[in-house]
């Protein structure tokens, strides 16, 4: 695919991609869980669709996702930081680290092919998809983060999936805290911290991996599609409230094996498309 497409084939695309805009809103309000997870396969089966170069197509979508996420994670972050519910000890201690694995992931993912690519999101979606079935708020490790380097480690190996999996790292850092004995609420606003930190890096880190791609759609600056952007988000934003409404007829754990359910059908999706 080069940058000269016909005014129908833009409209199309510009079709394609406020609906999976839309429909990405509606499952997050549904979920009530950050749009990267959902996003990801929802913009991935759009740019199939659009025939989007199979070799840049998974890094294409990675890079998006994490330019769409970038404005939400801070806006939630901005929230939660308002009301004093942020623990900005935690933030300076591991957010570097954080960025570390961002920066690693990055570069995995310029030099990685599309294939290996879902690989890693179909390893990272399992595990996410077998917390959701099996986790519980009530295991523990401890009491409070230990002063042992193992945190930093832990730390980066979230930025280097996040950046990879194009998520705000919120699902893995609040599982690492509450597993150190913080409540849920204080968990998810201090986690809320790290998503800034995920996309707005990653976001740039893909820019620059696919700056002289050949291979890139109309309006793409590296490996972000600018017009995706500007099409998702607003179409994305007027859908999640009605998927806000629908998830009040469901419990909290309906909700979560709901999620479950779609990361599965995600992971074989993308097996299929590996080993197929």
């Amino acid at each position: 695919m080069d940058g000269h497409f016909s005014n129908g084939a833009l409209a199309l695309m510009a079709l394609a991609l406020i609906a999976g805009g839309a429909t990405t809103g509606f499952l997050a309000g549904l979920l009530g869980i950050g749009g990267g997870a959902i996003l990801v396969p929802v913009l991935y089966e759009v740019f199939t669709l659009l025939g989007v170069d199979e070799t840049i197509r998974m890094q294409l979508t990675l890079g998006t996702v994490l330019g769409v996420i970038a404005p939400t994670t801070l806006r939630s972050f901005s929230h939660h930081y308002a009301r004093g519910a942020v623990d900005t000890s935690v933030i300076w201690r591991l957010g570097p680290w954080v960025i570390g694995g961002v920066v690693a992931g990055v570069l995995v993912a310029k030099g990685a092919s599309s294939q290996v690519l879902q690989g890693i999101w179909v390893f990272c979606g399992g595990i996410l998809m077998l917390k959701m079935l099996f986790g519980r708020e009530d295991w523990r490790l401890g009491d409070g983060l230990p002063k042992s380097k193992l945190v930093e480690v832990a730390a980066t190996v979230i930025g280097f999936f996040s950046a990879l999996m194009s998520i705000g790292g919120g699902a893995f850092m609040t599982t690492l805290l509450m597993l150190y004995g913080r409540p849920i609420l204080p968990s998810v606003a201090t986690s809320s911290g790290f998503g800034p930190l995920i996309a707005i890096p990653g976001t740039i880190g893909f820019i620059w991996a696919g700056w002289n791609s050949p291979l890139l759609p109309p309006y793409s600056l590296g490996y972000v599609s600018l017009l995706a952007i500007a099409l998702i988000i607003p179409a994305s934003l007027l859908t999640a409230p009605l998927g806000v409404r629908v998830a009040h007829a469901f419990t909290r754990r309906q909700l979560e094996l709901a999620f479950a359910a779609f990361l599965a059908v995600v992971v074989i999706r993308f097996s299929f498309s590996l080993f197929g």
